[in-house]
């Protein structure tokens, strides 16, 4: 999508949470809660009150059962008014940045002029599924009229019946292919010869460079400090400023002994929400706060299941097609490290000419990433990956990058389950 003059979609605020692996620091908040902190924090910094909203557009992939529609439970419980309407989207890990893309959708449209976006996951309470059996004999159970028959039924339980099935477990297994991410990324390891050096290697960088940037406070200015039951986290929990290779070198191959993606190379699961205030670039003068900068552009691109992790590369072609640019007109690149295999895969793909001829109809390569401009203050590896929330994340991150460095055009873009890729452009 080309953007004409003064119609570029203006990011007025951004704030999120800590981030935390699952079943960790933030295992008690829920999807609501993570987000009701970041909105409530991006209003603050701000200085927007709950009532200006006009929508709300949140990304989300596991819905809790108890929010159905969780952009909704979010605008209620932060303060919007009750005739302001919300919905939530879901593309898998891309569904931070489709809030993004919705909200530029809605503000073109001109059905509101100050949106509310983002996204939340809490992948600590996924929940577990109760196996078929078990839930036909609860049924059956709830049908009896004698103590007989009930206990006839009850007899029948076995343990296999009752042992519940990870609502992860599925959701990251891919139902076309019928690989697991994990798997995904190892086809790409082995497809462009990726080694499990390499991929400890870049681990470590994306440590390294996310324990950098949150020692010079630049992660703690997008960051809203939340109390837990044991402390105030102000930062992430992931990154690890002693994280060595001898030690992720120790661990053990995901899917079989043989393959080269561990949970060392691997982004974690991970909880946490971010909040962006968006508007047009034309309505500006209505607003009191200077906007952190401008997407300017998207694309969506799909691609093969197996290889989902070169959905950046798919995206990233359409884009620079749609805005007449190459891959050097940009100062910075933001990459989500879903896996290290499949970001360095990416990088073999986008330096390719046979991959552009092959895949993308293109006479030569997009271009080399210069590592100097990719995922400078470290990626999901170290940071996280809540799949609802990273690509919003990322755009936020990404822009706040550029004017820290007094720079002026940046991607960001990520592989999406199921085979999609998505890519913004932003400007400052």
């Amino acid at each position: 999508m080309n953007s004409p003059s003064k119609n570029r979609l203006a990011v007025l605020g951004g704030v999120r949470t800590p981030q935390a692996k699952a079943f960790g620091a933030l295992r008690e908040f829920s999807a609501v809660h993570l987000a009701q902190h970041a909105v409530g924090a991006v209003l603050k910094r701000t200085g927007v009150a709950p009532e200006d909203i006009e929508e709300t557009v949140i990304g989300n992939v596991g819905s809790p059962p108890d929010a159905a529609n969780i952009a909704r439970v979010i605008a209620l419980t932060s303060g919007v008014p009750q005739d302001r309407i919300a919905h939530t989207v879901n593309r898998n890990c891309a569904s931070g940045m489709e809030s993004i893309i919705s909200a530029w959708q809605i503000l073109r449209e001109g059905r509101a002029r100050l949106i509310l976006a983002g996204g939340t996951e809490s992948m600590s309470q996924i929940p577990f599924i109760a196996r078929d059996s078990f839930k036909q004999k609860l049924m059956t159970l709830s049908r009896c009229k004698t103590m007989f028959q009930k206990l006839s039924v009850l007899s029948s339980l076995r343990l296999r019946d009752i042992k519940p099935i990870p609502g992860l477990e599925l959701g990251l297994t891919d139902p076309t292919c019928g690989l697991s991410m994990a798997q995904t990324a190892e086809f790409l390891a082995t497809e462009f010869g990726v080694t499990r050096e390499a991929q400890d290697d870049y681990a470590l960088e994306s440590h390294k460079r996310a324990v950098a940037a949150g020692q010079r406070c630049f992660l703690s200015g997008e960051i809203a400090a939340l109390s837990t039951n044991d402390k105030e986290m102000k930062l992430d929990a992931g990154p690890r400023e002693k994280q060595s290779v001898e030690q992720l070198a120790k661990l053990r191959p995901i899917c079989n002994p043989k393959g080269t993606v561990t949970a060392g190379n691997s982004c974690p699961l991970t909880d946490g929400a971010t909040a962006l205030l968006l508007a047009s670039e034309s309505s500006l003068d209505s607003f009191s706060c200077k906007p952190m900068g401008f997407v300017s552009g998207y694309a969506i691109a799909g691609c093969d299941p197996k290889r989902m992790g070169l959905g950046p590369v798919f995206a990233t072609a359409k884009l620079l097609e749609q805005q007449h640019l190459q891959l050097a007109d940009f100062d910075l690149i933001e990459l989500n490290e879903a896996f290290a295999a499949q970001v360095l895969a990416c990088q073999k793909a986008f330096a390719s000419t046979t991959f552009a001829q092959e895949f993308l109809g293109r006479s030569g390569a997009l271009g080399e990433i210069d590592p100097q401009k990719l995922n400078v203050h470290g990626g999901a590896i170290a940071l996280g990956h809540p799949l609802g929330a990273t690509g919003a994340r990322m755009v936020l991150t990404l822009l706040r990058a550029l004017q820290d460095k007094g720079l002026k055009r940046g991607i960001a873009t990520l592989c999406v389950g199921g085979g999609q890729g998505v890519a913004i452009m932003v400007e400052t």
